[in-house]
């Protein structure tokens, strides 16, 4: 089906009026082209109250357009205006605009009045506006000599202003001489007739410079009122003044300074009128005066106040309503109230309204013996008269038109012709205004045109709408039907739309919805058509969108915006901050799809638009950057309420920075006793901004606040006010009281003295008392200066003493302290310990064991007891040397302990003292026990000497702590052969006094492992190791000598080196590259097999070893030799307990640690022999 608009036309009757609004509306959105016969239509015009500059050119606009163009007249006050006879008058070429030249000669007061401007051809006339010109007025303040005024503090005050009347009218201000607007609050403001109200005066407004401007913005002129004085004084200078040289009638009003209900200053009465016109902006006011200042606040009766038109103005004593309309009539109410009383007014508003169209009249073009109409319409408060011209005249009086009939606002016409071509003019008018409304009938007979220009390229974006224009003219009205394609295929109209202009709509359009659309046009008259060209382009996305971003206050942020769009498009990204350009700083960066803030300060927090453009679509995403930090310190900080022990101190906060404040941290500073450190006082909750703060007496106070958010805390306010507290007795004593004697006769006093703070007031002193603890005599009491210590002489020795320190100053004392005790000084314990015995545990270890000293010989802190011992000989007759004291302490009042790291078979001497703070007393007589035998300590060296084929000779020397009689030594040896492994075990035993052994019978060039150890009647001590190698066969030797003569061994050899050679580098390079060899494997191969050491018959302890084991070779391992004896000496040590250097003790006085160590392992037996890898046994393996 074809989609087509055709629209029918028939001779209605003059009754159906809807049907012929429908048709004027059809025809009526077809304008007629300039090359076609058409009667005139004013373009333009100059408004119907026009203000002109009387220091200017007078220019009236009248513009118009038509076919043949229009001829222009003008009335002026009702009757023709001849611009010929004007020297000072011209007209424009082709246009009706009046140029009148008064610059050069004339005023403009001349040509004051009502213009009207009329365009004609031969097919009507139309009319302008009635055009009331005026020149701008900015006359003088008339002069006046205005008396200066005196009144009471608290009166109220009304300035009159009382402008001079111009044109327009002047808009008020008031300064002062330095032209400095004069603040205003809720107590002074300026009314809506210029006025300033005072609802009561102080005595800051005394001023002598009142002054009132008026500006008259048409001519740019600013006009001055001369200055008004006021003079502000209290009542005692009123009454002053009055007994002087003044009657009371000099003074402006007559009322009391005291505090007094609201009454109104403007408007009078309880009740006025108020009416507005329709469209503008409805003011009402009320200014109030009272002590103290009221508030004015307003309501409507029986109604609410519009809630997006309503605004107030001059705090709130001025309600405005813009675009006011008659449902905005009714009762207002201002209320003024004070904390005596409340007053209101009732304003009564009425909105009328001048004339405003519901229906202009519209143009209409008719064929010859079509229909039509022309409607005019209009409303206003009053109902608006309507009256129609035809071409300027009143229609009554008018040439008569068969086809045309009234019907009030409506003119109906019926089969026209060519001669019912005219323009007609509708004038709704009442008491406010007028309307003014020109429209033609042009009657044409046109075949149809297509208006758009042909062959046209649309391009829309793929799942929008699509428009494609065919602005068309014809008369009668032409049919309008579309194709798509070069087939002509019809569009069917459930796809697509058909407006009445001719325009194709597709809703959506598709990608397939691309190519070549027909529009065609038909009349009676004739056809015409036209082509356009639709593509369809991929949409613009944005695939990544800036995200939300909170950011700290310096750092930097960035926002990533992606695009994906059509490429034959060209593609614009712009961003925006807050819907404006990007700030011109070099810290903002864009990229090809991100941007970049770097140094983020306050003023960047905003939302950043990011906003993709094409010549044919615009998409953007928007993202909020909030730039926090910490906050900005408080400010304003008062002090109030200020008592003797608290005051309370507000404040001011500063800028959050876009992060809650949390809490706030208050801070003081003592100027007069610590001037510059600030202390901690307490903190509040970041909802408030005032705290009660205790305070202590005699301190010089400054407060400062710190606020804190998530993100830290900020710079400290400035200081406060400084509050100095009064004086009062101390609330606290001091703290720490001891009482120690530094001699055996006296008392040392001390305590940590109060500081400045806590001292409480001038001249802080303490009073020290004491008595002793277990007599019944009285205090003893002294007042001292502010120190920390006070001695007492000739007390008896080490006596508990009750003891007080309370401190005073010139306001009174401290609470009553509590006593604590102390001891007067202490002298050496007098007697020794008794009943000392010691039980010798084992060779290393015994226990001592004493009776308690009586706590009054002691004569001061028992702090423990000392043994002092020392070994005096050893019971061998061979080793007897004196040795050194040792001492160990045993805390407290233990009677026994342990003496650890004692050597065995040893005799040793021991006495014990009692100790106390001043010293140790006498020792107890000293006490003699032996240790019993232990086992030895290694053979101090071992060597091999005199190597034969078959014999080696071994020699030692004893151990150096034989640690008792030395009964034998063992040796034990086993072969090792060429292949490491280990040979039979050989034991043997050999007499204490010897230190030289020969063995015999051994195997020629073989290497041999020797074990070697002392032994007491306790057990087997440490073991010494040692390797050897037998001598060579001569024989044997010269074979290998002739062999390795032999050419065929020196090339043997040397492959062998070129081998080992090939391999190191193998292994030198695969150790760069981490590779690892198995030496563990190696190592734990030749282990040596364990010999178990010997232990003490009761368990207690291990005996000493060497550091170093030296285990015997296990079988199928080696340990090569340099032919030197390794040994390390197992000296016995003392572990030291307690606090003296020399031991340590549990709390019974046992001894901690233990003596123990590794000892050298027996050998283990082989039954293999062996031969040593020497190099002559090498070159032997090759025969």
């Amino acid at each position: 089906m074809q989609l087509k608009i055709m629209p029918k036309r028939k001779r209605l009757p003059a009754g159906r009026v809807p049907l012929i609004l429908f048709l004027c509306q059809v025809i009526s959105a077809l304008e007629v082209p300039l090359d076609l016969v058409q009667p005139p239509t004013i373009t333009q015009q100059s408004p119907k109250d026009y203000i002109i500059d009387p220091r200017e050119n007078i220019v009236i606009q009248c513009e118009a357009k038509g076919k043949p163009p229009p001829s222009f007249s003008w009335t002026q006050n009702g009757t023709h205006f001849d611009i010929d006879k004007d020297p000072l008058v011209t007209m424009k070429p082709d246009s009706g605009t009046l140029i009148i030249n008064i610059m050069s000669e004339g005023k403009a007061e001349t040509y004051e009045g009502v213009y009207q401007c009329t365009a004609r051809n031969e097919r009507g006339a139309a009319i302008s506006n009635n055009i009331v010109v005026r020149p701008s007025r900015s006359p003088l303040w008339t002069k006046e000599k205005l008396e200066p005024m005196t009144l009471q503090n608290g009166q109220p005050l009304v300035l009159p202003c009382r402008p001079p009347v111009g044109l327009p009218p002047p808009i008020i201000f008031w300064m002062d001489n330095s032209f400095q607007r004069l603040p205003q609050s809720e107590r002074v403001s300026q009314g809506l007739n210029g006025d300033l109200y005072f609802s009561n005066v102080l005595p800051e407004d005394t001023r002598e410079d009142y002054i009132c401007y008026a500006r008259f913005n048409h001519t740019q002129t600013i006009q001055q009122k001369q200055p008004i004085s006021v003079k502000v004084i209290s009542v005692d200078e009123l009454n002053d003044t009055i007994a002087a040289n003044l009657s009371d009638t000099e003074f402006y009003g007559a009322k009391s300074n005291r505090e007094r209900p609201p009454t109104f200053l403007t408007p009078e009465g309880n009740a006025s009128n108020k009416e507005e016109l329709r469209g503008n902006v409805l003011s009402l006011e009320c200014i109030a005066e009272g002590l103290p200042t009221p508030v004015v606040y307003w309501i409507k009766e029986d109604g609410t106040l519009p809630i997006n038109r309503t605004f107030y103005r001059n705090f709130q004593k001025t309600l405005q309503i813009i675009q006011v309309s008659e449902a905005d009539s009714g009762n207002y109410q201002c209320i003024a109230k004070n904390a005596l009383g409340a007053i209101h007014h009732t304003i009564s508003v009425t909105v009328k309204a001048a004339p405003y169209w519901i229906m202009a009249p519209q143009n209409l073009v008719l064929s010859p013996g079509e229909d039509g109409a022309l409607i005019c319409r209009a409303n206003g408060n009053p109902k608006p008269t309507i009256s129609w011209l035809s071409n300027g005249v009143p229609i009554e009086i008018a040439p008569d038109d068969p086809s045309r009939k009234i019907d009030g606002d409506t003119i109906i016409f019926s089969n026209v012709q060519e001669r019912s071509s005219a323009v007609y003019q509708c004038n709704a008018s009442n008491e406010y205004g007028y309307l003014l409304a020109n429209a033609f009938v042009n009657v044409l007979a046109e075949p149809p045109r297509i208006l758009t220009s042909a062959n046209a390229h649309y391009q829309v974006i793929a799942n929008r709408p699509a428009f494609l224009d065919c602005a068309f003219f014809g008369s009668p009205l032409p049919t309008i039907e579309w194709f798509k394609g070069a087939k002509g295929s019809p569009l069917h109209e459930d796809i697509y739309v058909l407006h009445e202009n001719g325009t194709l709509g597709i809703p959506v359009a598709q990608k397939e919805s691309t190519g070549t659309y027909t529009c065609v046009a038909k009349n009676k008259l004739g056809m015409a058509k036209n082509e356009v060209n639709l593509e369809i382009k991929d949409p613009t996305r944005i695939i990544k969108q800036p995200e939300y971003a909170v950011v700290q206050r310096g750092s930097t942020v960035s926002f990533e915006c992606k695009v994906k769009h059509d490429h034959t498009l060209i593609l614009t990204v712009t961003w925006l901050k807050d819907d404006h350009e990007l700030p011109s700083d070099g810290r903002f960066t864009v990229d090809k799809d991100q941007l970049v803030i770097a140094d983020v300060g306050d003023d960047d927090g905003g939302t950043y638009t990011c906003v993709a453009n094409t010549t044919l679509d615009t998409v953007s995403a928007s993202a909020v950057l909030g730039v926090v930090d910490v906050p900005d310190p408080p400010f304003d900080l008062e002090l109030t309420d200020q008592l003797d022990k608290s005051v309370q101190l507000s404040w001011t906060p500063g800028d959050d920075n876009n992060s809650p404040i949390t809490k706030f941290i208050i801070e003081y500073e003592d100027a007069m006793h610590e001037a510059g450190l600030w202390h901690y006082q307490t903190e509040v909750p970041g909802t408030q901004t005032r705290a009660q703060l205790k305070l202590s007496p005699y301190v010089n106070y400054s407060f400062r606040v710190m606020a804190e958010n998530s993100l830290g805390r900020s710079l400290p306010s400035q200081p406060s006010e400084q509050y100095l507290t009064k004086a009062a007795e101390p609330d606290k004593n001091p703290m720490t009281v001891e009482g120690l004697g530094s001699e055996p006769d006296n008392l040392v006093i001390t305590w940590k003295p109060l500081n400045g703070f806590e001292s409480n007031g001038p001249g802080l002193q303490y009073k020290v008392s004491w008595r002793q603890k277990d007599g019944d005599d009285e205090w003893t009491s002294v007042v001292v200066a502010n120190v920390s210590k006070y001695i007492v002489s000739g007390t008896p020795t080490f006596v508990p003493y009750l003891i007080k320190v309370q401190a005073l100053n010139d306001v009174g004392f401290a609470p009553e302290p509590a006593a604590v005790m102390g001891h007067s000084g202490e002298d050496l314990p007098m007697v020794a310990p008794r009943n000392v015995h010691v039980n010798v545990l084992n060779g290393t270890l015994a226990e001592v064991h004493w009776d308690p000293v009586p706590l009054k010989s002691i004569r001061g802190h028992l702090q423990g007891y000392r043994i002092y011992y020392w070994k005096a000989q050893s019971s061998s007759k061979r080793n007897r040397r004196h040795m050194e004291k040792k001492i160990l302490i045993f805390q407290g009042s233990k009677t026994h302990g342990m003496l650890p790291g004692l050597e065995p078979f040893s005799h040793y001497v021991l006495n014990v003292r009692v100790v106390n703070g001043k010293g140790e007393g006498p020792a107890s007589p000293d006490k003699d026990f032996n240790t019993p035998e232990g086992v030895p300590s290694a053979p101090s060296a071992l060597k091999i000497v005199n190597p034969t084929l078959d014999s080696l000779t071994l020699e030692w020397d004893p151990p150096r702590h034989p640690n008792g009689i030395l009964t034998e030594y063992t040796l034990k040896y086993q072969p090792i052969n060429s292949t490491h492994e280990l040979g039979p075990l050989i034991d043997l035993k050999i007499p204490a006094n010897k230190t030289r052994w020969t063995l015999k019978n051994l195997n020629f060039s073989t290497r041999y492992k020797f074990y070697f150890y002392a032994q007491t009647s306790a057990g087997s001590g440490s073991q010494i190791t040692e390797e050897a190698v037998t001598t060579v066969d001569e024989a044997m030797a010269s074979r290998q000598v002739d062999i390795a003569t032999q050419g065929w061994f020196i090339g043997l050899m040397c492959a062998v080196a070129l081998l080992i050679l090939i391999l190191l580098i193998v292994c030198f390079i695969r150790r760069n590259k981490g590779g690892k060899y198995p030496v563990k494997e190696k190592e734990d191969a030749h282990a040596d097999p364990e010999i178990q050491p010997m232990k003490e018959d009761d368990g207690t302890f291990g005996e000493y070893s060497d550091a170093e084991d030296h285990k015997p070779l296990k079988k199928g391992s080696r340990t090569p030799s340099d032919r030197t004896v390794k040994k390390e000496d197992s000296d016995d040590s003392l572990v030291d307990y307690g606090e003296g250097v020399n031991g340590q003790f549990n709390e019974d006085g046992s001894f901690i640690g233990q003596y123990s160590g590794k000892k050298e392992k027996e050998p283990a037996e082989g039954n293999e022999s062996s031969e040593a890898p020497s190099p002559v046994n090498a070159m032997n393996s090759f025969v």
